[in-house]
């Protein structure tokens, strides 16, 4: 059962059980401030422990007085001028709280980050893997290989339906062959109207990891996006994570800050890091 993507006056939300949370996705300027008693509303009817919101800065202070905290910030997020913020209003107090031995790992993958940002310099050391972009003839494929790596995602991305149908959207995913089997991907989701992308769904099957295929798809859909006239690139990834903070940190992505216990993903609720890098 995943979470619904659904319309709220003229905004756009994801909520539901999986991730127990309302997902303010984007907002309409028309619908503020009036969208924080809605979502309030929505929250306290399903017994939602987390409301989660991406606003533009000028919805941010009447968001703080409405009980929201700034969980990270991205310059110029939209459009490269106006800048983005992500914030968490918590409805149970255990919702915010992350066990420690979490916050060390999180803290100890920050500072592994750091060193990689600042001495690493993006050279892929194996040979450069063909990158192709998936099709709708792909989808089927491309679900079997999420459903082999992911126990729990926050969007449905097992369902071949759901990919094709977000291929005609403003996503595009992009994978590595072996042997004509998928065995590595990665998505881009554009927002052409602000000029930012979130690079997401990253898989690799075990038979291929260990090539740094997750660096070459970023890396490649950089270059992609940049075509696009996309600014701001960003990701929103388990803060856990070694191997996906490290590829980001390789690539010269900056720490913009942390989702406490925000999202269902790999079987269970996890703290998300957001990054970003300027294109």
């Amino acid at each position: 059962m995943f979470d619904t993507v659904e319309s709220l006056n003229h905004s756009l939300i994801q909520h539901g059980p999986l991730n127990n949370r309302i997902y303010l996705m984007s907002l309409e300027k028309r619908d503020f401030p009036q969208i924080f008693s809605l979502l309030d509303n929505i929250a306290e009817k399903n017994g939602y422990t987390k409301i989660f919101a991406k606003v533009p800065s000028w919805a941010v202070n009447k968001a703080k007085n409405e009980g929201f905290e700034v969980e990270a910030e991205i310059p110029g997020f939209f459009n490269n001028e106006i800048d983005g913020f992500f914030l968490g209003k918590f409805l149970n107090h255990s919702r915010k709280n992350i066990h420690k031995t979490n916050l060390e790992r999180i803290k100890e993958i920050h500072q592994v980050m750091h060193d990689y940002s600042t001495e690493y310099t993006s050279k892929i050391e194996t040979k450069e893997p063909v990158i192709e972009q998936l099709c709708s003839n792909d989808a089927n494929a491309l679900a079997k290989l999420y459903g082999s790596v992911f126990e729990t995602y926050p969007f449905p991305i097992f369902d071949a339906d759901y990919l094709k149908r977000m291929m005609h959207e403003n996503v595009r995913y992009y994978g590595i062959f072996e042997d004509e089997k998928l065995i590595a991907a990665s998505a881009a989701e554009m927002d052409p109207v602000h000029l930012n992308v979130e690079m997401t769904d990253f898989a690799t099957l075990p038979e291929g990891r260990g090539n740094n295929y997750a660096l070459s798809l970023l890396l490649h859909m950089e270059k992609e996006m940049k075509n696009q006239k996309i600014r701001t690139a960003f990701t929103i990834a388990r803060a856990v994570s070694f191997g996906m903070n490290i590829t980001f940190a390789k690539a010269r992505y900056s720490n913009a800050g942390l989702l406490k216990n925000n999202t269902a993903i790999a079987g269970s609720l996890e703290s998300m890091n957001v990054l970003f890098k300027k294109l």
